[in-house]
């Protein structure tokens, strides 16, 4: 029952095929740090392989036909893809699904102030974090201010090299007797996790000089009031690029692998479709997963629902049966990362259902916590389906759970498509030092999630 280690299978070409991938990937992470980034660069990618916004499409009233492609842009914070197939809708869609938030730390409305002559962000961390995982890191910060006048500004600080990074403090081991013996849940609290900004006070500027000098410094390089972060969305991330990793470079560590790195598995395998699918392929990229998958742009909104309304509408008549044949009839891989194995931390495991780097794409039957509560818990039917497909487009795949039964847990947006009546399980990549602020994925487990995405799309 053990699976291959999927290095052990390639050919020279696989080889090539593979380090293209993985050096396209990393420019992707890189450009997108944050939701936002990330739908601007699938965007590019997608007008690239001839796929047309399908507000403008519906704007002009237009029809689709099979082989046509579109994408839906939900506040430019998640996005939606769509290539037409020779089937009728009602006969179902092949979906992969992701997202594209990550564990972060934001800004709060009303951020700035200073204190003994350092200026500060004031914070409120996004996601499942350790909070101490995220102290004496440079830090970057990326995100937008929308003005009053209805202008938006982007913001990315300490990317360029020649830019300053900023960072949080953490106190020095001589004077932490106390703090070093709390849990680790309160060695740094939430409301420590302030970011300094500066220290260098503004000229005959009496009250609060330094927090004065940097608002004159965002004023002058950005045109920005400190009543402007009333209206931004502000990430502090990591910063700098993503590397390759161990000495025979056959990973990378970098921001954000939960859960980009099937979100970009996602696009390259939709993108190199060139064929007219049988049935309409789709791909998601959703936001607010870290979160409960809640507000707007989460998955529990209507967004998907309401762009698959609007193609069955494009490519025939609509009615609501249709919908709700369609949602129901489609099958869907709710590709989210699976925790990898970590021998140093042996214990959270149950090794002969863990996922392994290097072992291809992972297989969750279900996930959530202790009992399988919140859990989609997929047929064995709809797995008997994948594994032979799986199998037969020769894809390096393996099985896992999320940990030790009563350890923790965790959930995806599977549960929620599932909802629709359709079937859906997870399937992604295993991801060492989930939710720090650098995680580790194998460069192989990103190549075989891009064939396994392809061949469900095509095949499923």
């Amino acid at each position: 029952m053990e699976r291959k280690v999927a290095w052990t299978t390639y050919s020279d070409k696989d080889l090539k095929k593979l380090e293209t991938i993985s050096k396209n990937y990393i420019k992707f992470l890189d450009s997108g740090k944050t939701e936002r980034e990330c739908v601007t660069e699938a965007v590019k990618l997608a007008e690239k392989h001839g796929y047309r916004d399908f507000a403008q499409v519906i704007a002009k009233g237009e029809k689709l036909s099979a082989g046509d492609c579109v994408y839906s842009n939900c506040m430019g914070k998640a996005i939606m893809f769509f290539k037409v197939g020779r089937q009728p809708l009602d006969k179902g869609m092949n979906i992969v699904g992701a997202h594209i938030d990550s564990p972060r730390i934001d800004l709060k409305q009303n951020p700035m102030y200073e204190d003994s002559g350092l200026a500060y962000l004031d914070t409120h961390y996004y996601g499942g974090i350790k909070k101490y995982q995220w102290v004496t890191l440079p830090l970057a910060m990326h995100g937008v201010v929308a003005k009053k006048d209805g202008t938006v500004v982007n913001i990315v600080i300490g990317e360029d090299p020649k830019d300053p990074v900023v960072g949080i403090s953490d106190l020095l081991p001589h004077l932490a007797a106390d703090q070093m013996g709390k849990k680790g849940s309160a060695v740094i609290e939430g409301e420590a996790l302030d970011v300094i900004i500066g220290s260098k006070p503004l000229k005959d500027e009496e009250k609060e000089p330094v927090k004065a000098a940097i608002l004159a410094l965002l004023k002058e390089k950005y045109d920005i009031e400190e009543e402007d972060f009333l209206s931004a969305e502000i990430e502090i991330v990591p910063a700098g690029p993503a590397r390759e990793f161990g000495l025979d470079r056959s990973m990378i560590l970098g921001y954000g692998h939960d859960d980009r790195v099937c979100a970009y598995a996602q696009l390259e395998a939709i993108f190199d479709i060139s064929d007219v699918p049988e049935y309409t392929i789709c791909c998601i990229l959703a936001d607010k997963e870290e979160i409960g998958s809640v507000g707007a742009t989460g998955m529990s909104a209507k967004y998907f629902e309401n762009a698959v309304a609007e193609l069955i509408n494009c490519t025939g008549d609509y009615c609501d049966l249709k919908l709700r044949r369609t949602l129901a009839a489609s099958r869907m891989l709710s590709c989210d990362v699976s925790a990898g194995y970590d021998p140093l931390f042996a214990g959270a495991f149950e090794r002969k259902n863990s996922a392994f780097l290097g072992r291809g794409v992972c297989f969750n039957k279900y996930t959530g916590s202790r009992g399988k509560g919140g859990s989609n818990d997929a047929n064995a039917e709809y797995m008997g389906c994948l594994r032979k497909l799986m199998d037969d487009a020769g894809v390096n795949f393996q099985t896992a759970e999320l940990g030790k039964v009563d350890q923790g847990g965790g959930g995806t947006i599977a549960y929620i498509c599932a909802a629709y009546g359709m079937n859906v399980i997870d399937s992604g990549v295993a991801v060492l030092s989930m939710h720090a602020p650098y995680e580790i994925i194998s460069k192989a487990d990103l190549f075989e999630a891009v064939k396994a995405y392809r061949a469900f799309l095509i095949n499923a």
